[in-house]
């Protein structure tokens, strides 16, 4: 199963032409839908007495942060945090830099970091240092995806949907260039 096909409408722009191509559905719109079902009902029940913060990492995660809150019951807490490894390049840096912080105050609490994807480890090593600094009560990652052949840190994953192959991936919230996010499957793009 290939990408959509771009057609004339309010949405579509001659740009659109110069963006690489999907070429191939790594997970499907219901795959990934089952999947975050899943990691919902882990985390209600592991969360059952408590009232968590479950703290997105912008802006790959928002898609799958919006998706997964809305399976969790009313006791939860949201709040966002991003950092930034990328800039416009497709490769990490390798040096993370705190874009936005926490408008919450983690002392004490129980918190869920969501990620859309550990790659190198490098981002989340320094996001768990970083929150680990503010003394929470427990702290926990989600991670929609995961390359453990690209890691180069070792990090640990408590919730995770997919491990998937060492490929450029968009769609749910990953992007090329801040584009494809909206796409509801994963796609791959070749020669990135």
């Amino acid at each position: 199963m290939g990408s959509p096909e771009p057609s004339e409408g309010p949405c579509y722009s001659p740009r659109m032409a110069e963006l690489p191509a999907v070429s191939e559905v790594i997970l499907s719109e219901e795959e990934i839908r089952r999947r975050v079902d899943e990691i919902g009902v882990q985390i209600s029940a592991d969360y059952r007495d408590r009232e968590p913060l479950v703290v997105a990492v912008l802006r790959g995660a928002a898609i799958f942060h919006a998706d997964l809150v809305r399976r969790l019951g009313p006791q939860i807490r949201i709040d966002f945090i991003a950092v930034s490894s990328y800039g416009a390049e497709t490769e990490s840096s390798g040096e993370v830099m705190l874009v936005k912080d926490l408008e919450t105050s983690v002392h004490d609490t129980d918190l869920i970091l969501v990620e859309d994807i550990v790659d190198t480890g490098l981002t989340l090593d320094y996001l768990v240092r970083l929150i680990q600094s503010r003394r929470p009560r427990s702290l926990r990652v989600c991670s929609l995806l995961s390359k453990t052949s690209r890691r180069k840190l070792p990090v640990r994953i408590d919730y995770l949907g997919f491990e998937i192959p060492d490929r450029f991936v968009v769609g749910y919230g990953l992007d090329f260039d801040q584009r494809f996010r909206n796409l509801p499957y994963l796609g791959a793009i070749d020669g990135i």
